[in-house]
């Protein structure tokens, strides 16, 4: 899988975490709890970086108590304190939802070429499968811990799952102030790009509701203010009407156009509304500034005084993948990637209106292992998104921004000591810390996972499909990047586990993933 580093130490603190913001996204995975449904609470805002983080598992201290020491749980219980393990056998980092990694490799893999490897990321392969997680009750998450044993002894493949709360069709959510940055530049006049985008916008103006407002800001070589924020209640047909005149033109600036478009989102801004830029593009900028840095240099006291979030759209068969994605990190958002109508209509009109409201602001994970039974593990994909262990509690550390009905899962290769699974003691505790969207107080919600309940082998009919999908999609994407993960299947092995998969849940995402996987494995070299 390229350079990686397998776990000894603490977790290197990631630039900014990207914050998901409740918007679009493609994703989700699903599972069950190795032991239990987890434990919820409410946390003690964490006080800075200099505090060591207790272990997942251990409560949160309360307000003026030490570190690690027991305090009452939000159901009234008192939650049992564990001993913080090692440094090394801790595992932290914010939640992300992007799927677009995977939408490219998809789109590259059907046009006869292998992806790039540093375009490949392997939590968005894994989070671009949607499966069956158990919801809460309200805001915040549900946690799944479960895993199964791989084909080299002592080595098993453990799933870590998150879930928030679904949108209702009667839901109470903000109005929407969305401001859609288009690129028309030359490059975008490819079928499947510019012609996407408006089918997309225009389908979409049909599905926002009155109260909603949308500005539009186009840019090529320069940005142009199309739409000033309107309302879109008696204004459809304006909007129809300046979708429909959008053609293509030179360059592409794309620092012309999120600049203007921050300036558009800015002056329009909606107090108590969800204001987001939506950045529709192939992010291949010639002109201006072309790192993402600076571009949103340029607009960072904004962003942060009015909280809009950016959320990017990519298209094309040539796609500026990550420069796309360092925008969206940056600008607190995330990314998707659609290269047909089925998946801009899923983007655009399935998810868009039903996700503009937030579960949870600024969260993070973090994984404990039992060092006793643990000798290494590592988490696969979230190399942006890792966050030094001392910072999980220290809510001034972005975490991400996460919307009704998201799923985030994280895989780890974890090696346990000889004879470490032949009980059913404690092998790793998951938490998962957010704060609350409206009060911001600080949550947090455990699961936790026993030696005993890796007693399945991972490819055995009996394990669950969505375990079994999670992990298809993971060692896809390593060996994309040219990894070898300890008990990974060849490529044509992965593409009859795939296959079996597919008949099994009579999933068609499922059926999609092992037609890539075999069309890698032709184009190997």
């Amino acid at each position: 899988m390229g350079t990686h580093r397998w776990n000894t130490g603490r977790a290197r603190r990631a630039a900014l975490a990207a914050t998901l913001a409740g918007g679009l996204l493609l994703a989700g995975c699903s599972g069950d709890t190795g032991t239990g449904t987890g434990t919820d609470r409410t946390a003690a805002r964490g006080s800075g970086s200099g505090n060591r983080a207790p272990a997942p598992g251990a409560p949160a201290p309360a307000p003026g108590a030490r570190d690690g020491a027991p305090r009452p749980g939000a159901d009234g219980r008192d939650d049992e304190a564990r001993e913080a393990p090692p440094a090394g056998h801790l595992s932290t980092f914010a939640l992300d939802v992007d799927t677009a990694s995977y939408g490219y490799a998809r789109r590259t893999l059907a046009e006869g070429r292998l992806p790039a490897a540093d375009t490949v990321r392997p939590e968005e392969f894994v989070n671009s499968f949607r499966q069956d997680y158990p919801k809460p009750g309200g805001n915040g998450f549900t946690v799944t811990v479960d895993g199964a044993r791989t084909r080299v002894e002592n080595w098993s493949l453990l799933r870590v799952g998150l879930a928030t709360l679904p949108a209702g069709r009667h839901d109470e959510r903000p109005p929407a102030a969305l401001t859609f940055v288009v690129d028309i530049s030359g490059s975008m006049a490819e079928p499947g790009r510019l012609d996407l985008v408006k089918e997309s916008l225009g389908v979409l103006t049909d599905q926002l509701r009155d109260d909603d407002s949308i500005a539009l800001v186009t840019f090529s070589d320069e940005a142009e203010t199309r739409l000033p924020m309107t309302r879109v209640e008696g204004n459809r047909d304006r909007f129809h009407g300046v979708i429909d005149e959008l053609a293509t033109s030179s360059s592409t600036n794309v620092e012309a156009g999120v600049t203007t478009g921050y300036d558009t989102a800015v002056e329009g801004h909606r107090k108590g509304a969800t204001n987001r830029v939506v950045l529709l593009s192939d992010a291949l900028a010639n002109t201006g500034e072309t790192e993402a840095r600076a571009i949103l240099d340029r607009i960072g006291d904004e962003r942060r005084e009015y909280g809009i979030t950016l959320f990017g759209v990519g298209v094309g068969s040539e796609y500026g993948d990550a420069l796309m994605e360092q925008l969206a990190d940056k600008g607190d958002g995330h990314t998707t990637y659609v290269s047909t109508s089925e998946q801009a209509r899923k983007v655009f009109v399935d998810q868009l209106p039903a996700h503009v409201g937030l579960r949870a602001r600024d969260a993070k994970a973090q994984v404990a292992f039992d060092p006793g039974k643990v000798e290494e593990f590592r988490l696969i994909g979230y190399d942006n998104r890792r966050v030094a262990d001392d910072d999980f509690r220290d809510d001034r550390v972005d975490g991400g921004e996460v919307g009704p009905g998201h799923q985030v899962t994280a895989m780890y290769a974890v090696k346990t000591r000889p004879g470490a699974l032949n009980g059913d003691g404690h092998l790793a505790t998951a938490t998962v810390r957010w704060l609350d969207p409206a009060s911001r107080a600080p949550h947090e919600r455990s699961g936790s996972l026993t030696s005993g309940a890796l007693a399945a082998r991972l490819w055995d009919d009996g394990t669950k499909p969505g375990l079994r999908v999670a992990a298809a999609a993971a060692y896809f994407a390593d060996s994309l990047r040219g990894g070898e993960l300890p008990g990974a299947p060849t490529r044509a092995e992965l593409a009859e586990h795939a296959d079996r998969l597919a008949r099994t849940t009579e999933s068609k995402v499922v059926a999609q993933l092992a037609e890539a996987i075999r069309r890698a494995d032709d184009l190997r070299d």
